[in-house]
């Protein structure tokens, strides 16, 4: 069907529009990249915009060796790998059986945990049962009461209940048990919400924040979300920081040095998507089309 007039300048003034939302989204971006890569001259002067003036890393040195950065992001990756890991394992074994139609009582349990998304018990009684438990301090304060999102999880039963049965039906004939038929039938063709889900989990352990304030005391436990609000925030963490090399002469500025923690921060998470986003985009379009 041939575009007419109307439809080609509608198209026209819509990729613009969009262009320029997309590259508006990528300024704040490229500041800090060029903030964090700059020479502190530059930075003193206000000459940095989008472009890096004296290319220099010694910014990222001074973090590494002026902040425990390293150690913060050994900490941020251990709990976002076990979380998503653990989440995706008990994600997956809520959503399969209620996924099933002869499940015995699937609706009652369906409707026991949106019951969840709509009353929760608030910050004091959390914490009090995460103090009861023993698990003030412990990473598992952060992975026990997160480890099935109701959201995704009716997200990846709607994907379950999506397949054909005939698909179930073949499987059994030859012999399939329902764990087998899991893992080998279902999960390798619900790869695009599982990609999803994986990214969604990700995205939020990598930047958790409020409950490792909460929960962990331990400042050699926290992770890299709270060392840059620390140095956003401190001044005294930014002067320490920026005192560790006084015999190499080497002179930052806390701009480049903020720049630089939270260049660090969002890295791994613009590393990873692009390797997701061809699953991502088929995963967020579930339940749009029905019939």
């Amino acid at each position: 069907m041939r575009a007419s007039s109307g439809d080609k300048i509608f198209y026209i003034t819509n990729y613009i529009v969009l262009a320029l939302i997309a590259c508006s989204s990528l300024f704040p971006l490229l500041h800090l990249i060029a903030l964090s890569i700059s020479s502190s001259s530059a930075i003193e002067t206000g000459k940095v915009n989008l472009l890096p003036i004296g290319f220099t890393l010694d910014t990222f040195n001074v973090l590494i060796k002026g902040t425990p950065v390293v150690r913060s992001f050994s900490n941020s990756a251990l709990i976002t790998f076990v979380g998503v890991a653990l989440c995706m394992l008990t994600t997956i074994m809520a959503a399969y059986p209620l996924s099933r139609p002869n499940f015995y009582a699937r609706r009652f349990f369906t409707l026991s945990m949106i019951f969840t998304m709509i009353f929760t018990g608030g910050i004091i009684p959390s914490f009090l049962v995460i103090q009861s438990l023993g698990l003030v301090n412990s990473y598992w304060a952060l992975w026990l009461p997160g480890l099935v999102s109701t959201y995704n999880m009716l997200l990846l039963r709607s994907y379950f209940e999506n397949i054909p049965p005939e698909i179930d039906d073949a499987a059994r004939m030859d012999g399939c048990s329902e764990v087998r038929l899991l893992l080998q039938v279902v999960l390798p063709i619900s790869l695009p919400v599982l990609a999803t889900l994986t990214l969604f989990y990700g995205v939020a352990y990598w930047n958790i924040f409020m409950s490792m304030l909460i929960y962990i005391n331990d400042t050699d436990k926290h992770n890299l979300t709270v060392l840059v609000q620390k140095m956003i925030q401190s001044q005294s963490v930014l002067q320490q920081t920026m005192m560790v090399l006084p015999d190499d002469q080497v002179h930052v500025v806390e701009e480049g040095i903020k720049a630089a923690g939270v260049i660090v921060m969002i890295t791994p998470m613009l590393v990873v998507y692009p390797f997701l986003q061809k699953y991502f985009v088929k995963g967020v379009m579930l339940g749009s089309v029905k019939g």
